[in-house]
């Protein structure tokens, strides 16, 4: 019997960041699901099958580098989504980040500029092996023009999901992309910031800091000198405060946040400095 028409359906994610905050407000189609057969393992290798129109995709390999676990699961959550991109390693320190730039060459590299001691040795090696480099910068941090002109990309750690996607697409095309500033908006965010900051008390403000290191709960009574059970009585008040829902939106918040990410990282370097 003749086939009848292909039918496909669309799941789709409708993904929202804290309440109040756009930065990861955006709409993702998780999958396509039809009657066909799946791609043969030829097709997944060389690129995904647009279900739609039936041609290829290419497919960016992406090598994720970031000693910040939670930036990492935020950025992999949103880039994962895509047909088009594939997270094939993620690095927390150097020693990763140099083996998985040797085995997955012609990928690119989202780099935190926290983990590179020496950025333009990296990108020479990068370089070399055909791969391209954007650059994780700290919403506050200044890009040296000599370093900024080597790189094939920049984004802030407040970037929103939708354009460290357009980013990416653009450096696999060849093209180079600089996250430009919206000033209001940066100043809307730190009053944000700044707020919640206020509302927090210094016990919670450590908290925060050790969430956004990638602890958990455990970790995080063992470094407080508390019970696991104290640490979610503050979990709970912190979630009220900040208008999230769980640790990984608390850790977003935060990063998206200069005025209180910097506040973490105090509150962070002191807990660091009583354990030492």
């Amino acid at each position: 019997m003749p086939k009848g028409p292909r039918v496909h359906k669309h799941i789709i994610l409708i993904a929202e960041g804290p309440a109040g905050d756009t930065t990861l407000s955006r709409i993702v189609r998780i999958a396509d699901i039809s009657g066909d057969d799946r791609p043969s393992a030829d097709e997944k290798s060389d690129g995904a099958k647009d279900p739609v129109a039936g041609d290829k995709i290419s497919m960016n390999r992406l090598i994720l580098a970031d000693n910040q676990a939670i930036f990492r699961a935020g950025a992999a959550r949103v880039l994962a989504m895509e047909d088009d991109m594939r997270i094939v390693a993620q690095c927390e320190d150097m020693a990763k980040l140099l083996t998985a730039i040797d085995g997955f060459r012609g990928s690119i590299v989202l780099l935190s500029s926290s983990l590179c001691p020496d950025l333009p040795a990296l990108l020479r090696k990068s370089r070399v092996l055909g791969s391209h480099v954007i650059l994780v910068a700290e919403n506050s941090e200044q890009i040296a023009d000599d370093i900024a002109s080597q790189l094939n990309g920049i984004v802030s750690r407040n970037v929103a999901g939708t354009d460290l996607v357009d980013c990416v697409r653009r450096v696999a095309r060849g093209q180079r992309w600089v996250q430009r500033a919206n000033v209001t908006m940066m100043q809307a965010a730190d009053s944000v910031g700044a707020n919640v900051r206020d509302r927090l008390t210094p016990k919670e403000m450590q908290i925060v800091a050790l969430i956004v290191q990638g602890c958990k709960n455990k970790e995080i009574a063992i470094q407080l000198a508390t019970k696991e059970q104290v640490i979610k009585n503050y979990l709970r008040s912190i979630y009220d405060k900040t208008g999230v829902s769980d640790r990984l939106e608390l850790a977003l918040f935060t990063i998206h946040h200069r005025v209180l990410a910097e506040a973490a990282a105090k509150a962070g370097n002191l807990i660091q400095m009583k354990t030492a």
